[in-house]
């Protein structure tokens, strides 16, 4: 059976990536890392849950939880707004510069070599990123060329068995949140996501990811199944 290691963040993106390769028969190892973030600990229990709702419905999935905040904590990162404790999530509608503040350095190339490590362990050939077109602009770590010299350094590094793939690489949030609807092994739990950067257990519907995604959602016509604070 095909074996594909994925980053499972408990987003929308993520979580259309893993209904994605399971519908096509794929075996998938999700990694969800925690790494000091406000929203973290709603991440992780948004993941578990998407892979408990699969798991009851017997498909392959297996959950890695990896703690690796007090790397990040030590490397710096704790000037990002999604990390430092005494900086706020700004609310409104993304611009460069509110989404450049949330930018954490170097987090997709060292939860990519992670993966691409366990990938090796259990004989796997494929990572899958839920990189998409809308964080392109701002995220360097997104960008096709960066995914590119990513894929070839694995490449390279596992002796030429292990490589990158990225399904919703040209897609926004409507196209990706469309797909995950249609998946013909049922329609992606959206309701278990969390898209929300605040510090909460409700979304707040105010930060520039919850715009964004409460925006595609209306793209679509349909209701975002998600509760949202008063």
């Amino acid at each position: 059976m095909r074996k594909v290691v994925i980053g499972l963040s408990g987003g929308l993106d993520s979580a259309t990536l893993l209904g994605l390769l399971l519908e096509q028969g794929a075996e998938v190892h999700c990694c969800s890392f925690y790494y000091g973030s406000k929203h973290g600990k709603y991440e992780m229990l948004a993941a578990k849950t998407i892979i408990e709702f699969y798991q009851k419905r017997n498909f392959p999935v297996f959950h890695y939880e990896i703690d690796i905040k007090y790397a990040f904590m030590k490397l710096g990162t704790s000037s990002s707004l999604m990390t430092s404790s005494d900086k706020e999530i700004p609310e409104g509608n993304y611009t460069d510069e509110s989404m450049k503040s949330t930018v954490v350095p170097g987090r997709n190339m060292i939860f990519a070599s992670l993966m691409a490590s366990l990938a090796e362990s259990i004989g796997a050939k494929e990572i899958a990123l839920g990189v998409h077109a809308g964080d392109h602009n701002i995220y360097p770590d997104c960008r096709p060329e960066f995914i590119k010299a990513l894929d070839l350094a694995i490449y390279l590094s596992s002796d030429k068995t292990v490589q990158i793939i990225t399904p919703l690489l040209h897609f926004d949030k409507t196209k990706i949140i469309y797909i995950g609807y249609k998946n013909p092994i049922g329609p992606v739990p959206y309701h278990l996501t969390r898209t929300c950067y605040k510090d909460q257990m409700n979304a707040c519907g105010k930060c520039g990811s919850c715009r964004e995604r409460l925006e595609a959602f209306k793209n679509l016509n349909y209701k975002d199944p998600i509760p949202y604070e008063e």
